[in-house]
């Protein structure tokens, strides 16, 4: 989702405060580069640190971890639990460091404390999850939460037990001695709170890990997601709850001049129709009658303003200017032009990319409650916490410090939930306020709510340009980019450098291979659909051109596609490795049976290089069928192998769907598709046996939310030109198979 250049946006510095319980984790990110303080070693037993509060009963050792009487282990996560597992690796960290028993193991978002929680990826000034980075912003502080509540736990054990601490071992959660005195966290969570605090932790050596690197080692959270006792906003239920929905402009850009909500009112269940600035809210008892309601209001717009062109025109537009010079460089090497006029041979594509929708299985919502103290609660799934607090504070009219975020497990945003304005929670505080804060009221979309009034991965179109020496020696590379910016007039715009989104350009201006001239280009559009980062970002479109007109060159050179690839990579490189890898499992020399068909890719994205060989069948009726994909993927060290794994399973086949069928178009600036009978992403019988292979590796976690995706569509794509002899340039497959 959210890429790893998010650490340059202009947010207020976090506060950094000098102290001896503070300078160790202060010096620490200093020494990396990353100006951050926090309390990372706080011995209070009343407060997490002024974050989330802990419970009565409990001690808190760090905004982190609590411990209970029950010796139950809290980890308080910084990070949005959306399916990634970002809560299962975080669990992993501190309870490897703390010795805890697994199964006491519970992992809850926290938010209020942007010291504490603040992305150290995004520079450490916002708390946000995004960009694969919940790995990266967690592995060093939250091993150390753990670490400084057991060294607590032993010095509380040696006091009581009159021992050195030395001799105190620790394992499964309980504590132990020679002597034979034992006790577990939770008899000495009490006494261990007024320990002190360590000055400095000793970490773990690899040998010593029993629990990260575990291939074993199970979601601490399977069994609630099985059983269908996990709660999700959703779920959400208060006293005296009322539901409401939306009627969203038609047009994106159109606002409601007038409204008739007479008949939605005598709808039985049906408690207010209110006017707010994203559109009219119907307020029920229930969904139902909120939904019957909605259907019963007449609204006049006024679409002055609205976009109203459709997919046709702004393609078109897109292919114009992809004709012409780029309004900016994002990567200037070497002299292309004039190694084209001298090239043995030169290629030129053009590639089509449409609008995306992220279509996560649970719509949009949010619940909203004003208390009789004047503090605003909000259950959602808060991708961006301090930002949605400050904007509900800011539509409440009161300050954000008295907004209370609750931290919601979420099915599903691939990058939905993450937006500048606060989206649905915005919109659930209006409606609160509209009716006068007399009761909680849960914001519910539907599905065509969130394909029709929501935002989409921009289209795009590249136009390449490749040249050829008489050895085959790849010379000269263009590369011009039109689309949307995705963070150009937002609060983010600041990532935007001498006319750059990075966004935009991500995977194509940092391409891993030896081309002595290569020029990227960027021609941002100005269009009036609401776009956002979705699953992999500009990698979605940039390594499909890039790899699928690689294999061309491959082929126009007269080589092997692999083989092409390694001569322009670093023979020890990461990327390197990760092809021959992938290579080696896919038994890429050694022949098909006859009717399976071979393509390879290669994508770095978010500090991670994932290979793919995707094996592909015809169908018999012009199309393919994706047998088999061997992935080789080296993300750092993997924490927890199995949720990588699964990240990586998970991503091919959110990937697979995107180029296979899905498109979002518009027709004069509606939205077409509606539900999933008319967005299609991948269905099950579709899904192909898919490998992974994780590359050893000792360095520090890299990001695995999202790398799985961007090699997926070019190496099916090069498989599908074996089989079909025909290449895909305008995405979905369905649209150029059936041209």
């Amino acid at each position: 989702m959210i890429p790893k250049l998010m650490q340059s946006i202009a947010l207020p510095a976090a506060r950094v405060e000098a102290s001896r319980r503070q300078f160790l984790i202060g010096a620490l990110a200093a020494g990396t580069g990353i100006a951050v303080g926090f309390h990372l070693l706080r011995a209070s037993p009343a407060e997490a640190a002024g974050g989330t509060p802990a419970a009565e009963g409990t001690h808190s050792f760090s905004p982190y971890v609590t411990i209970d009487g029950d010796g139950k282990v809290t980890v308080l996560s910084s990070q949005f639990e959306m399916g990634q597992g970002s809560y299962n690796g975080i669990a992993t960290l501190v309870a490897e460091e703390l010795d805890a028993d697994w199964s006491t193991i519970d992992v809850k978002g926290a938010s209020g404390n942007v010291k504490a929680y603040g992305n150290i990826a995004f520079g450490g000034t916002m708390q946000g999850t995004g960009g694969s980075t919940s790995m990266v912003t967690s592995w060093e502080r939250y091993r150390k939460a753990g670490a400084a509540a057991r060294a607590m736990l032993v010095a509380a054990a040696a006091s009581e037990w009159g021992v050195n601490a030395d001799e105190i071992t620790v394992e499964n959660g309980v504590l132990s001695h020679p002597s034979g005195k034992s006790g577990g966290f939770g008899a000495l969570a009490a006494k261990a709170a007024t320990m002190p605090v360590p000055g400095d932790v000793k970490l773990k050596q690899p040998g010593e890990w029993k629990l990260i690197g575990n291939a074993g080692l199970k979601r601490f959270d399977s069994a609630r997601k099985a059983n269908g006792t996990e709660q999700y906003t959703i779920d959400v239920k208060l006293p005296g709850l009322l539901t409401a929905v939306m009627i969203h402009p038609p047009l994106f850009g159109a606002r409601a001049k007038s409204f008739d909500a007479s008949a939605a009112r005598a709808v039985k269940g049906v408690v207010d129709v209110v006017e707010t600035p994203r559109g009219i809210a119907v307020v029920g008892e229930h969904m139902w009658a909120a939904i019957k309601g909605r259907e019963a209001v007449k609204v006049e717009w006024d679409d002055t303003a609205a976009e109203k062109r459709g997919t046709q025109e702004l393609m078109s537009t897109y292919r114009d200017l992809a004709r012409k010079s780029p309004a900016a460089v994002a990567r200037k090497d070497g002299d292309a032009e004039a190694e084209f006029a001298k090239a043995a041979k030169v290629l030129e594509a053009n590639f089509e990319f449409p609008y995306l929708a992220h279509a996560a299985m649970e719509p949009l919502n949010a619940v909203a409650r004003m208390n009789e103290d004047g503090t605003l609660e909000i259950w959602g799934g808060h991708q961006f916490t301090d930002v949605y607090q400050k904007l509900a504070g800011n539509v409440a009219g009161i300050a954000p410090e008295k907004v209370r975020l609750h931290v919601m497990k979420t099915g599903g945003s691939f990058g939905r939930r993450a937006v500048f304005d606060g989206d649905v929670i915005v919109e659930a505080v209006h409606v609160a306020k509209a009716i006068g804060f007399r009761a909680p009221v849960k914001m519910q979309w539907t599905r065509e709510d969130d394909m029709r009034a929501g935002r989409y991965r921009p289209a795009y179109v590249h136009s390449l340009k490749a040249g050829i020496d008489a050895s085959g020696k790849l010379v000269a590379w263009n590369d011009h980019i039109v689309g949307q910016s995705i963070v150009a007039k937002t609060a983010f715009e600041g990532m935007v450098k001498n006319g750059v989104d990075p966004t935009s350009v991500e995977g194509a201006h940092n391409l891993p291979y030896a081309i002595p001239n290569q020029t990227v280009g960027l021609t941002s559009t100005e269009v009036g659909v609401p776009v956002l980062w979705w699953r992999s970002v500009g990698s979605t479109h940039t390594a499909f051109a890039a790899e699928t007109f690689l294999d061309e060159v491959a082929e126009a050179a007269g080589r092997d596609p692999v083989e092409f690839r390694l001569s322009m990579l670093e023979p020890g490189s990461r990327h390197a490795i990760a092809l021959k890898l992938a290579a080696e499992k896919a038994e890429w020399e050694k022949p098909l049976p006859e009717g399976r068909f071979r393509g390879v890719a290669l994508a770095e994205s978010f500090g991670s290089v994932v290979a793919q060989i995707a094996e592909v069948s015809t169908d018999g009726n012009g199309g393919i069928k994706v047998e088999r994909v061997v992935a080789a993927v080296d993300c750092g060290l993997a924490v927890n192998p199995d949720q990588v794994r699964a990240q990586v399973e998970g991503g091919i086949g959110f990937g697979l769907g995107a180029i296979l069928g899905e498109e979002v178009t518009l027709t004069d600036g509606q939205v077409d598709q509606g539900n999933f009978d008319t967005y299609t992403p991948l269905r099950i019988d579709a899904m192909p046996k898919v490998e992974v292979h994780i590359v050893a590796s000792a360095n520090p976690p890299s990001g695995i939310g999202e790398p799985g995706v961007p090699p997926i569509g070019p190496a099916v794509a090069n498989a599908a030109y074996r089989a079909l002899g025909k290449r895909i340039r305008v995405l979905p497959f369905a649209r150029s198979l059936n041209a």
